[in-house]
């Protein structure tokens, strides 16, 4: 677990060395925050329903643009290699990179706190959906942080990495809004799969084992793929 630790440390670390970070953070704060006050005055009510609607489909964007250098750059630069001399695991690796993606996730929705607080002192907000929405989110953003993990151990180029993490982490989001156009046997189905369905059930404050599990299982496919891939690379 130690290693687990070390790795997650130096990945976050490299965060915010780069300026991708801030970049990202601030492309992230000024969509969510432009769509959220544009429309919340219009609709006169005390909720964060607006913001969490919006979330998974610019984490969709915003979560592969994070993953996508944590295996790629190593890949590419030579430096897994390295790596993998000193006393650590695949899993250690893996493990470490993916909370680290986790830890900033949430540093980049902490900022967006605000928009609850400044809720409260012009309305009577119901914190229950706020925490289900915040937890959802911390869900949402491991599952395709994991996603992301995996598309950037396919290749050494980030680029390929992001679009590959991109369209898996979209096509997930969107997969419960197409169910006219798909065949009714597998309506059931394919709206489990969808991860704006479960995410929007958990943003209304009920916590389901069902949308919890599929989060968890989500990760644990995704990580699972990637332990394989770099196993098949070593």
């Amino acid at each position: 677990m130690s290693q687990v630790i070390n790795i997650f440390k130096k990945e976050f670390g490299l965060y915010f060395i780069s300026p991708i970070a801030y970049i990202v953070i601030s492309i992230f704060l000024l969509v969510t925050g432009w769509f959220f006050f544009a429309t919340f005055f219009l609709y006169d009510q005390a909720n964060l329903r607006n913001f969490f609607n919006l979330l998974p489909i610019t984490f969709s964007f915003v979560v592969p643009a994070i993953t996508m250098r944590l295996f790629s750059e190593e890949l590419n630069i030579g430096s897994y290699e390295i790596l993998l001399t000193m006393p650590v695991t695949f899993l250690d690796v893996i493990l470490g990179k993916f909370l680290a993606a986790i830890a900033f996730i949430i540093a980049m929705l902490i900022p967006t706190l605000s928009y609850p607080i400044i809720i409260s002192f012009l309305g009577q907000l119901d914190w229950g959906p706020v925490i289900g929405g915040y937890l959802g989110a911390i869900l949402l953003g491991a599952s395709f942080s994991a996603i992301g993990l995996f598309a950037s151990s396919l290749t050494r180029n980030q680029i390929s990495a992001f679009i590959i993490g991109m369209a898996i982490c979209f096509g997930l989001t969107l997969i419960d809004k197409m169910l006219i156009f798909l065949p009714r046997s597998a309506l059931g189905f394919l709206q489990y799969m969808g991860a704006d369905f479960h995410f929007q059930n958990i943003s209304k404050g009920v916590i389901d084992s069902r949308d919890l599990l599929y989060f968890l299982s989500t990760s644990f496919i995704a990580l699972y793929g990637t332990h394989m891939v770099m196993q098949e690379k070593n």
